[in-house]
């Protein structure tokens, strides 16, 4: 009951942040000024406190710019996580953009929507995307194309560090920053998180959302790790398949050793 009375409390507590903030995120937008990029972090920091995730950060987002994060993908959480960390906007997939009230938090954000099943505008994305870094944004890409279980990482589609490439021209050193990033979801209720519990933080995309989400609020104590690597530089003759190798290579080590609380 205590429980249930709490999942209601913090549901109408986001309701409301989101009522407030939402309004005012419109104008910025629509005026195109600075603070737009500031103020989903203060709503994502809300939601983590209201949802219960204590996020736990080591290192930071690399000082350099242009730069582009990529992480591992374990659940619709990860976007509160990075989000409350930093002013980021997020890569996603289009039919995200119909996803109920998500759909239009993505678009508050100035989300960067992306559809793979349509090779003719691969190109106009991943332009968007290189622009969208070089005019100073920090993109988050998840480039295991869907949500994992947490307790790994999917194979790396290496396609879009096409948009790395993009941003070079248009960067002022010539260069793009790519920084490896680790999310790991490691306890709950202030107790290591094993394998067999890692499926209620992680949303491996078969289960229904609201169910999940709900699961989340009823727990209401969720530790996660965030885990910044060593960036690595993307110049003009930079080979896109061997950086998402070691891109790869940091992050399922990153990934690994924090599962194994190290």
């Amino acid at each position: 009951m205590i429980n249930w009375l709490r999942v209601t409390v913090c549901m109408i507590a986001l309701i409301t942040a989101t009522l407030v903030l939402a309004p005012i995120q419109i104008v910025l937008l629509w005026l195109d000024v600075s603070p737009r990029r500031r103020l989903p972090r203060l709503w994502h920091r809300i939601a983590c406190r209201l949802v219960g995730i204590r996020v736990h950060v080591h290192g930071k987002p690399d000082s350099q710019r242009p730069l582009m994060l990529v992480s591992n993908h374990a659940s619709w959480k990860d976007i509160l996580v990075l989000g409350s960390i930093a002013d980021v906007a997020f890569v996603a997939k289009s039919d995200v953009k119909a996803w109920p009230v998500f759909g239009l938090l993505a678009r508050l954000q100035k989300t960067i929507f992306i559809d793979r099943e349509q090779k003719r505008t691969t190109g106009n994305q991943v332009n968007e995307i290189g622009k969208r870094l070089a005019d100073g944004e920090i993109v988050v890409l998840f480039p295991e194309g869907t949500t994992s279980d947490g307790n790994r990482l999917l194979e790396i589609k290496t396609s879009l560090f096409g948009a790395a490439a993009a941003a070079v021209p248009l960067s002022p050193t010539g260069a793009v920053h790519v920084q490896p990033v680790a999310i790991a979801y490691t306890g709950i209720h202030g107790m290591p998180m094993g394998r067999y519990h890692r499926p209620i933080a992680a949303w491996p995309g078969d289960i229904p959302l609201a169910p999940h989400l709900l699961g989340i609020l009823y727990e209401g104590a969720v530790d996660v790790d965030v885990i910044f690597g060593e960036q690595i530089t993307y110049m003009a003759d930079s080979n896109r398949k061997v950086v998402s190798r070691q891109v790869e290579k940091s992050i399922r080590s990153m990934l690994s050793l924090k599962l194994r609380g190290r």
